[in-house]
């Protein structure tokens, strides 16, 4: 495995569908500690709150991709709600369900559901821009079996997705929050995974893909050590014929950078 400096992910985000964007991975579920003054003046009272994975940047939406939000988002795009997602009206079928997180600019998830048109894919993205560049190539390339939520995937996962519901999960790229001080930030911690995990059926799959040697380091960890989990490999995984090899991750391989993909079923 080689080492290589990823874009910082403070300057420039990166679109984990192979271009460089302002958009990156939901909210980290793990908390942290902070101190405010009470009303009432008796000191300080501590409050526990989630540490962000991604940073919500203002970005620029295309005329192609507000005129796909204006005419795409009744049919394709679901309200964050409190409650169970029914799966077959939002699809208007049964297929197997998957998952995927920050999908950036949605090029992959297109493409995967391109491939794959007998698996319905439910997209979570916070950047209005990316948003409206899945829709428009949802309505391109006439895909019927992606939707896409655009909240917090922490919530969409705690209070949309009961137990047991997901046939795989699609985590490609997440911001590697490359400093030591920054690496609470990651989206892959412990307690983030066992909830991911408890959404899986027997069976079902978590796929995993960074460009950045620490981080993978650390899904290796983090997902070995999840008893539920089972690595499909000896440490890290062939990339899957299904997911695509990005603008971004064909530049990085050229310059002799690493990608590592981790492939790992519920048992």
């Amino acid at each position: 495995m080689s080492a290589h400096t990823p874009p910082n992910p403070h300057d420039l985000p990166r679109d984990p569908n192979g271009d460089e964007a302002p958009s990156a991975s939901p909210e980290n579920p793990e908390t942290e500690t902070s101190s405010t003054e009470n009303e009432a003046g008796d000191g300080a009272v501590l409050h526990r709150r989630r540490i962000r994975s991604f940073v919500t940047r203002a970005g620029r939406v295309s005329t192609g991709q507000r005129r796909a939000l204006d005419d795409l988002s009744p049919r394709f795009m679901l309200p964050f709600e409190g409650a169970p997602l029914d799966w077959t009206t939002a699809f208007g079928r049964t297929g197997a369900r998957v998952l995927e997180i920050g999908f950036g600019m949605g090029a992959t998830t297109a493409e995967i559901a391109a491939r794959r048109p007998d698996d319905d894919f439910l997209g979570i993205e916070v950047h209005e821009p990316g948003v409206g560049a899945l829709l428009k190539l949802i309505g391109e390339q006439a895909l019927d079996n992606i939707r896409i939520i655009q909240h917090d995937a922490v919530e969409v996962v705690e209070q949309m997705l009961p137990e047991g519901c997901l046939d795989g999960i699609h985590i490609y790229f997440p911001d590697p929050w490359h400093k030591a001080r920054h690496h609470k930030r990651r989206l892959i911690q412990p307690a983030f995974v066992a909830t991911l995990v408890s959404r899986l059926k027997p069976g079902g799959y978590l796929h995993l893909a960074t460009d950045w040697e620490n981080y993978a380091e650390q899904m290796l960890d983090v997902l070995s050590a999840n008893p539920s989990l089972q690595n499909t490999a000896a440490d890290y995984a062939p990339r899957p014929d299904y997911r695509p090899i990005t603008k971004f991750e064909r530049r990085g391989l050229a310059l002799g950078h690493g990608v590592w993909d981790l492939l790992f079923k519920r048992i």
